[in-house]
């Protein structure tokens, strides 16, 4: 038997050798300062996979992509690759540990740098000398979009860090400051992408057409910057406002974030003085002061799990802004309602917002909402019609969920709080 079992191993472990060499080959055993004298001398870039230890993303692709005999073709052919753990736990093994302070070094330089806040998967790229050139933030959903991102990473014209050079050294025309823009934004430096769009936007002869403030909308995430202007100033242009959809909404969502939630937080056990939050927020954004308000006490009273206040304030929002919500804020206040109202005369409504929100597009999710809605108020034979059309339309989980809710509706049983 052990005879049978090492003539298996003879033959079974080149195998698995052949296997392993097919992906990518990972250096083991140099410090960076060695990758980089390895690279420069065989004339390599060098591919660094920056990831820490809570990584979910990241095992699987280790196990998913990089094992791939195309992949290992063409990353080891072109490339040093480096995997540098970020953070440091009590399980790391010795090689991990010599690589602390160059990890650190790595993490600071690179990664956590200005206002880039570290997400994990990072993937540097250096030229054969050493010097940084190119950063993508986020994983690849397979073997092709990670090779094109390599391939596009030995560009110049593609490589984040060397457009940024050469906006240092001067380059400001607009296609140049466009592309720059969407690239920084990319992957979390936002401080470039702000100031490459200001000087695209101020080489603009007419700044509020459709185009720049979609593009202004892209790249804004801060109600400090000047952007925010061109934005709110759209809504007060009716020529191009019904061109330009999403403009308000994206407008609430960063003022919200930065000078309402941000506050909230602040907040002591005591309510909010919402008089107060909307005389500062009008005093700055008045054409969307009321609406972020209801929004956010819609958020704070459903964080709270104070149901009648929240439906009372989705009720009083629908009623002046209901006409401009999106499918997903449609079906988000009539699922609240259907959760947490107790009303008829609300759920009524919430009905109307709900078959709204799949008029264009009938997403399992929204219908389901829809015939939760109508069970509960007691129409159950149209409630079974439209449980059942959500199940046939939805796949995995999801379905076995509706399933679940269809047999509840059956039994009349009642599985709302």
């Amino acid at each position: 038997m052990i005879k049978k079992l090492l003539l298996l191993l003879t033959f079974w472990l080149p195998f698995a050798a052949m296997a392993q060499e097919k992906g990518m080959h990972f250096e083991h055993g140099l410090s960076w300062e060695q990758i980089k004298a390895k690279a420069k001398a065989e004339n390599k870039y060098i591919f660094v996979h920056c990831f820490t230890t809570g990584c979910e993303i990241c095992p699987k692709m280790s196990a998913n992509i990089f094992p791939q005999e195309k992949v290992g073709e063409f990353m080891n052919a072109k490339f040093l690759n480096v995997k540098v753990q970020m953070d440091q736990t009590p399980e790391d093994d010795e090689e991990v540990k010599k690589w602390y302070d160059d990890a650190l070094k790595i993490k600071k330089d690179y990664v956590e740098k200005d206002d880039n806040i570290g997400r994990c998967p990072t993937f540097l790229v250096f030229s054969p000398e050493g010097t940084i050139v190119d950063q993508q933030v986020g994983a690849a959903r397979d073997a092709d979009m990670f090779l094109a991102q390599r391939a596009a990473s030995l560009d110049p014209d593609q490589q984040y860090y060397t457009q940024v050079e050469k906006y240092k050294n001067g380059q400001k025309d607009t296609v140049f400051l466009r592309k720059l823009a969407y690239m920084a934004k990319d992957i979390g430096y936002e401080g470039i992408a702000f100031a490459a769009a200001k000087a695209y936007l101020t080489q603009q002869p007419e700044l509020y057409t459709p185009g720049n403030i979609d593009f202004a909308r892209a790249i804004s995430v801060n109600p400090k910057d000047d952007m925010i202007s061109s934005m709110q100033h759209s809504l007060e242009t009716p020529d191009i406002i019904n061109q330009l959809g999403g403009v308000e909404a994206k407008l609430v969502e960063i003022v919200g974030k930065e000078e309402v939630y941000a506050a909230l937080r602040t907040i002591n056990k005591s309510a909010p003085d919402w008089a107060a939050i909307e005389k500062k927020v009008k005093a700055k954004y008045p054409s969307i002061a009321e609406q972020l308000v209801l929004k956010t006490k819609i958020q704070y009273f459903s964080d709270k799990k104070d149901g009648d206040n929240a439906v009372a304030n989705i009720v009083a929002y629908m009623k002046k802004y209901g006409n401009t919500a999106d499918p997903y804020t449609l079906n988000e206040f009539a699922r609240t309602t259907f959760e947490k109202c107790k009303d008829q005369k609300y759920i009524e409504q919430a009905l109307e917002w709900s078959k709204r929100s799949f008029r264009e597009n009938e997403m399992p999710a929204f219908m389901d909402t829809y015939a939760n809605l109508l069970y509960k108020a007691g129409k159950k034979a149209d409630a079974l019609a439209w449980e059942e059309k959500a199940m046939n339309k939805a796949n995995g989980e999801e379905k076995k969920n509706y399933e679940t809710t269809l047999e509840k509706m059956k039994k009349g049983e009642k599985y709302w709080n």
